[in-house]
């Protein structure tokens, strides 16, 4: 099946990282797909611009907002022209230019969820911890209201294709494992590593068999489920299922440290780990009184991308 992903871009290094990123990834693979995505925000004439073909458009915007569009579809050109010499042909791109009268994060969003992606992909940009927090981002908003589609956010130049997935034994887990599963399948360059934290306050999870029988045999969950490892093998398991060689799966445990986040974090700064794919669990369930680890992980990664799925 071929992968689909949406990637939301501008004309800033940030998203420059983002291309690379998926060229260091999925070069000279024939089954991906990529729709390159520009919100600009203007405000045409027309209130009914939604059906305006683009040269009606074009005369609907005042000169200011006509050159920020020709713009954006010039550096889409661009793009899909340095992807081809990547190893990603033109024939796996598509690009759009939206307009956006009011929020850009929120136009992506909508292009998101009524699109059939596999994974929605930014970057994110280089804004200091406290002007995120007066401003807000555009990777902030999608993570807080994105959950219906997989996001991955990348920070800095990503040039590793080993993954670091944290497992812990939930449900959350294999969610995200079954999501890596199926965008690296027949991908002969990259390498996972599971990594369980026994941190002090890691929340300690129980596997329903119901809901591991959705990702693996019933029989082979029944035989495991009480297996001391059982978080290593069922993402094992499915990674193996779906056709990843088991000598680029790799195990890492450690009991150090207090806090998940910050071990994972420090993991993937150790051993050069370009991705971290995490599950994020259900809004309606608490997050305990530490908060989210996913949001912490996020909000701790420099130069690494973060898969966040649920």
């Amino acid at each position: 099946m071929e992968k689909k992903l949406l990637i939301a871009v501008d004309a800033s290094v940030y998203s420059s990282n983002t291309l690379h990123y998926l060229e260091q990834l999925f070069a000279h693979l024939e089954d991906i797909r990529l729709h390159l995505l520009t919100v600009i925000t203007c405000n045409p004439s027309e209130t009914a611009s939604a059906w305006l073909d683009e040269s009606e458009l074009m005369n609907a915007l005042s000169s200011e907002e006509q050159k920020r569009f020709s713009a954006a579809k010039k550096f889409l050109h661009k793009a899909v022209e340095r992807l081809e010499r990547n190893g990603i042909g033109p024939g796996q791109v598509t690009t759009e230019v939206k307009i956006s009268k009011t929020n850009p994060a929120a136009e992506v969003l909508n292009v998101a969820r009524k699109g059939t992606f596999d994974a929605l992909v930014l970057g994110r940009r280089g804004v200091s911890k406290l002007e995120e927090l007066i401003m807000g981002s555009v990777s902030g908003t999608m993570f807080e209201k994105c959950h219906d589609v997989p996001i991955w956010i990348i920070d800095g130049q990503v040039d590793s294709r080993k993954f670091l997935v944290p497992v812990d034994g939930s449900r959350f887990t294999l969610q995200a494992v079954d999501h890596l599963c199926f965008m690296l399948k027949n991908n002969p360059y990259a390498e996972v590593t599971l990594f369980h934290s026994a941190a002090m306050f890691a929340q300690k999870q129980d596997l329903n068999l119901e809901y591991c029988s959705k990702y693996l045999p019933p029989e082979w969950c029944r035989e495991h489920s009480h297996d001391d490892d059982f978080y290593f093998l069922a993402p094992c398991q499915m990674l193996i299922n779906s056709g990843f060689p088991s000598e680029r799966i790799h195990r890492l445990k450690t009991k150090k440290g207090m806090y998940p986040s910050r071990q994972i974090v420090r993991q993937a700064l150790i051993d050069e780990f370009g991705t971290i794919v995490m599950g994020r669990r259900d809004k309606k369930i608490v997050k305990g009184v530490f908060g989210s680890v996913t949001q912490k992980v996020m909000a701790m990664s420099v130069n690494t991308a973060v898969w966040i799925v649920g």
